[in-house]
């Protein structure tokens, strides 16, 4: 299928120039389960050798003791995230024990018929360190523990203060003008996160990489889904699983209402769901029979991270702040965006064409119109989404916006070519080729679906016999990239004199007992 090349508006502003975008910033969190050499999920602790899981600012755990977390602090350009997030897998590998690799998909795979050999990650005896085990106890009650085993990579960006202002002496709207910039920073990034949901399933088609699932994954569940090959289930024309039912879902949280439409009310939100208690929830106790905790509280979030969203809207926290107070003393510093699949191709689970396709579609969602994002629309969405993880792919698959119905192909390509102008900014930015070819990349997925990630995983899945098969064939190459790539001495050092640290911030909160947890408990009740 050719793309049409003309009439297409260019709807980037014509005074806008590489001048205001350089000094953009990004970070990559990428997530992984540790697997055993038998391909089940590892039962060992986190690496005693890697540091603190609860202090290390690179390397940590997610959910479970076995899912991995590798976080890279904010690079200039997406050459320096990428080699940064190759250095910290290679610096794991050389610590894995016991044949241990790395598990590539977002869907895990090889978990038992046992909740519990799911083990909640632990971080040590001090306060802090159990509230957070605590949290995650939580959360295995509440939602399931399977649930939480699914991997991902979160992209956080943030674009440089003089966009922002140029963008602000532009504005015809007085009360916009005489915000302060940090108020109209986060006006201008709540209108990037509300236009980057409507355009989530664009990132759900052309990055989704869960059209199937390990059957173990699905024990206990009622689901839809049919068999593929060797205990993997599939739907014929999914796109991305982990983004739907079968992913991270709240029910409760979505009677709250919770908007992004200014950063007061999505406040205001967030903290009345930590501050509500949930029928439900209430009925689990907060006490098991011996009087341990079992959850933090009975509210419809524990704390403020337990609300599941694509995107958020994020500031780094000072020492003692929570997520919400640092938004609300300093506003909007960057955004996290959340709906993107691991790809099981790349060694670190998202290669170069992934990051330019999210670095353009941040700045084209930044720089659109973006009316406030209310019920009726929300709806829509939901239902947009739905329709592209579930069966994107298929030749009749629709899409809604506006009033409008669209096939999946051309609403794709309509947005992708708008974006063409954004990329080529960008790439003389940064005098890169990156970000056109990742539109190219996009462009070509969208007119051949066999291009897609999502295809790609299918055919391979039966090729090597089912989901494990193909995922830990991948593991196994992957390894190998981590074995032969170079880190430098001062690398080494780095990362040894982290581990050393991260330990030794671990011990000096353990030795702090001026409170017991109970105490710790009950204040933050």
């Amino acid at each position: 299928m050719s793309q049409p090349q003309t009439n297409i508006p260019n709807i980037l502003p014509n005074w806008v120039d590489s001048s205001h975008v350089k000094g953009m910033l990004r970070g990559i969190e990428r997530e992984s389960l540790r697997m055993q050499s038998n391909g089940f999920l590892s039962q060992a602790d986190h690496p005693k050798t890697l540091g603190s899981a609860l202090t290390h600012p690179h390397i940590t755990t997610d959910y479970s003791e076995a899912l991995m977390e590798f976080i890279t602090p904010p690079q200039e350009t997406i050459d320096q995230v990428l080699n940064y997030l190759r250095d910290i897998h290679a610096v794991v590998h050389r610590h894995l024990e016991n044949g241990e690799k790395l598990w590539p998909l977002s869907m895990p795979c090889m978990l038992d018929d046992t909740e519990e050999s799911i083990r909640l990650a632990q971080y040590g005896t001090s306060n802090i360190g159990r509230f957070k085990t605590l949290y995650r106890h939580g959360l295995g009650i509440r939602y399931g523990r399977r649930m939480q085993t699914i991997s991902g990579v979160h992209y956080n960006l943030s674009f440089p203060d003089q966009l922002f202002e140029a963008l602000q002496e532009k504005e015809t709207d007085e009360e916009l003008k005489a915000l302060s910039l940090q108020d109209y920073r986060s006006h201008r990034y709540f209108g990037l996160i509300r236009n980057f949901i409507r355009l989530t399933p664009l990132v759900m088609y052309l990055v989704g990489a869960s059209p199937s699932v390990c059957k173990c994954f699905m024990t206990g569940r009622d689901h839809h889904l049919l068999p593929l090959v060797g205990g993997t289930l599939f739907l014929p024309y999914a796109t991305a699983l982990r983004m739907g039912n079968f992913g991270y879902q709240n029910s409760a949280q979505k009677e709250l209402g919770i908007h992004y439409n200014n950063l007061k009310g999505y406040l205001e939100g967030l903290q009345k769901a930590v501050k509500t208690p949930y029928k439900r929830f209430t009925r689990l106790g907060l006490e098991d029979k011996q009087g341990e905790p079992t959850q933090i509280n009975d509210h419809v979030l524990q704390i403020e991270n337990e609300y599941y969203s694509l995107v958020r809207p994020k500031q780094v926290p000072q020492d003692g702040e929570t997520p919400s107070e640092a938004l609300q003393n300093r506003g909007v510093g960057y955004v996290e965006l959340r709906a993107v699949d691991v790809n099981p191709y790349s060694p670190i689970g998202i290669d170069e064409d992934t990051a330019g396709f999210l670095e353009v579609l941040a700045l084209y969602c930044l720089l659109q119109d973006s009316p406030e994002l209310l019920g009726d629309e929300q709806n829509q969405i939901e239902q947009n989404q739905t329709e592209i993880v579930n069966r994107g792919r298929a030749p009749n698959a629709k899409i809604h916006e506006n009033d409008h119905e669209y096939a999946v192909q051309e609403w794709l390509s309509k947005h992708l070519l708008h974006m063409q102008p954004f990329s080529q900014l960008l790439d003389d930015t940064y005098k890169t080729k990156i970000y056109s070819q990742a539109l190219k990349t996009m462009l070509n997925r969208t007119a051949d679906v066999d291009e897609t990630l999502s295809v790609g995983v299918i055919e391979d899945t039966i090729e090597y016999g089912g989901t494990w098969g193909f995922g830990s064939h991948l593991a196994v190459q992957h390894a190998a990239v981590y074995e032969t790539h170079k880190l430098s001495k001062k690398t080494l050092a780095y990362f040894d004199e982290v581990a050393k640290i991260s330990i030794q911030n671990q011990q000096q909160l353990e030795e702090d007992n001026s409170k017991s947890f109970k105490e710790y408990l009950t204040d933050y009740r």
